[in-house]
């Protein structure tokens, strides 16, 4: 077993990891870094962390496994219910508002960080069932984790993972099986998983509703600016945007404008 990172060598991997991600780690969480890394070279059959470095180094797709395996990714179906309730009694109300002045009848979602499927799962129940016709919406669901997103494509959730979904939802959208349930293919089909690095444009433009809740903390600042310019960049005027609850753009130079709704606060792209 290797000994644990050197200074020198957390260094080296934090900047890596920085530079590929914008993801950030300190003294605090150097400890998951090592014992991820730990399990790679476990994995590998390596015994150096630098062979491992050299490994990332030249070859992607092991770049995006230790990506994935240095990401933790705590989620659940209706998490943070204020938001959903905001969603559901300010969001939609006016995002509809802005589609009929418009014309367009198509409600564009993105699910930013989604982690194993929970949140666009949640979206895009409550879509189908406040959404009046002729308005259809379209949900994007991403995420830095492939093993995550092959988890959410399955679309199967142990018992114990569906809690918080109304029993009516529940039976509406989900198949009991063996050991959990399986998400109807009606609702898996209206999501669009996809492999996304937040450091980057995603290339989508004129969304209406952008979620990207508790993934903020994993970057510092600079890197914090650049992940909200491109969701700027990608919203629709009059758009919505919802960050985690302890999560806050204040302070920081953003043309959002923050929003406080009776159920939850968010913020506004006006323009």
């Amino acid at each position: 077993m290797a000994d644990l990172l050197t200074d020198k060598e957390f260094e080296i991997f934090k900047k890596m990891i920085y530079d590929e991600s914008g993801i950030t780690f300190s003294e605090t969480n150097r400890s998951i870094l090592d014992s991820r890394l730990k399990e790679k070279l476990r994995e590998k059959n390596l015994s150096s962390v630098m062979d491992y470095y050299n490994m990332v180094n030249s070859d992607k797709e092991e770049m995006k496994l230790l990506l994935d395996a240095v990401t933790t990714n705590l989620t659940r179906f209706f998490r943070n219910q204020a938001h959903f309730d905001a969603f559901i009694h300010y969001v939609i109300p006016h995002v509809l508002e802005n589609k009929r002045k418009s014309g367009e009848t198509i409600i564009k979602v993105w699910s930013a960080g989604c982690s194993t499927g929970e949140e666009p799962y949640t979206i895009a129940m409550i879509l189908k069932e406040i959404l009046p016709p002729p308005y259809t919406f379209q949900i994007t669901a991403s995420d830095l984790s492939l093993k995550c997103l092959m988890t959410a494509q399955q679309g199967f959730y142990a018992d114990s993972r569906v809690d918080g979904i109304p029993a009516d939802y529940l039976n509406k959208y989900f198949t009991k099986v063996d050991g959990g349930y399986q998400v109807n293919s009606d609702l898996m089909k209206s999501i669009k998983f996809d492999y996304h690095n937040l450091k980057n444009d995603s290339g989508q433009r004129n969304l209406d509703v952008v979620f990207c809740r508790n993934v903020l903390i994993y970057f510092d600042e600079p890197a914090q600016l650049k992940v909200i310019n491109h969701f700027w960049d990608s919203m629709a005027p009059n758009s919505y945007l919802y960050i985690g609850h302890s999560e806050s753009l204040f302070g920081m130079d953003t043309k959002f404008e923050f929003l406080k709704t009776d159920w939850a606060c968010l913020y506004q792209k006006h323009n």
